[in-house]
């Protein structure tokens, strides 16, 4: 068993590449455990191993809602064939309308992160919606692993729809200036470029390591992008040329950044191993800049 001086397992390259089989691939905890025992080289170092990679819900928001620099509240709106489930968040106080951004949650649905996310980016002076594309199936549950595996029970197309409906949610809404953005992370990055695809209302998109949409599609993208990837997700990186080729061929406006060195996830600060703030930040910066230069 390899351990640092802390106890805690040396995080391999291998075991994330494992993890992220697990939790956009197969969805087989067992599986996913039995495999993590043999490199980690115990039952106690893999569940070690496993909550280091793992997303924690418990931990400490950078906004919390207790903020009082920060409203929030749900919101339903109508979505493509149903109703929509969102958290909406802005400036308290804020005068006059403000820019717009959709803020697209991971594949574990509309959690305590992705809305201390949506707080992160209202405290940088814009009208903020997080919504729920769970809500066609009841909304986000508790349970992590129930919500990840909801996600395969999602039409492609509806969710586009949803993202659409969004859009035009936020762009109409009585505190946004009516021009809108979006970014979002894993699962959240590939819906904002499905949103993109599909409507000429999103100006600026900045997803982080998503999937990337069909070439032919890519003409129909109005907005202005800004793409973020980690250097070590072979798996979604495996696309960036096609799309990147895409995008030049159409003379779409956008920038491309691949961060070297880091994993898929790497903005998500509530997962210890595949952190990186130094790779966050400057990503975050970029977002901000583009929505701030875009959608003021």
């Amino acid at each position: 068993m390899v351990e640092r001086a802390d106890k805690k397992p040396v995080i391999t390259q291998e075991m994330i590449a494992l993890y992220d089989d697990y939790t956009h691939l197969s969805l087989d905890r067992r599986k996913f455990m039995d495999s993590l025992v043999k490199l980690a080289g115990s039952t106690a170092a893999a569940a070690a191993a496993a909550t280091m990679m793992a997303a924690n819900a418990k931990a400490q928001d950078m906004l919390p809602e207790t903020d009082a620099s920060i409203a929030h509240e749900t919101v339903t709106y109508p979505g493509a064939t149903g109703e929509m489930q969102g958290y909406l968040t802005y400036p308290a106080g804020a005068e006059g309308p403000l820019p717009a951004v959709i803020v697209v949650h991971e594949n574990r649905g509309l959690n305590a992160h992705i809305k201390d996310v949506a707080r992160r980016v209202a405290n940088e002076g814009f009208l903020v919606l997080a919504p729920d594309f769970l809500s066609p199936l009841g909304g986000t549950p508790a349970d992590e692993d129930e919500a990840r595996n909801m996600f395969g029970q999602l039409n492609a197309p509806e969710t586009a729809a949803n993202g659409v409906a969004s859009v035009d949610f936020l762009k109409t809404h009585q505190r946004s200036n009516g021009k809108v953005g979006a970014t979002g992370f894993c699962w959240g990055g590939g819906t904002v470029n499905a949103i993109a695809v599909n409507t000429p209302d999103l100006l600026a998109g900045a997803p982080y390591y998503g999937s990337q949409p069909a070439a032919e599609d890519v003409p129909k993208i109005k907005a202005k992008l800004v793409l973020h990837y980690a250097g070590l997700d072979d798996r979604i990186n495996a696309g960036i040329a096609d799309f990147q080729a895409a995008l030049d061929a159409a003379g779409t406006d956008y920038e491309l950044y691949i961060y070297e060195g880091v994993n898929h996830a790497f903005n998500n600060d509530t997962s210890e191993a595949r952190y990186d703030k130094a790779a966050a930040d400057l990503a975050w910066s970029r977002t901000i800049e583009l929505f701030k230069s875009v959608l003021a």
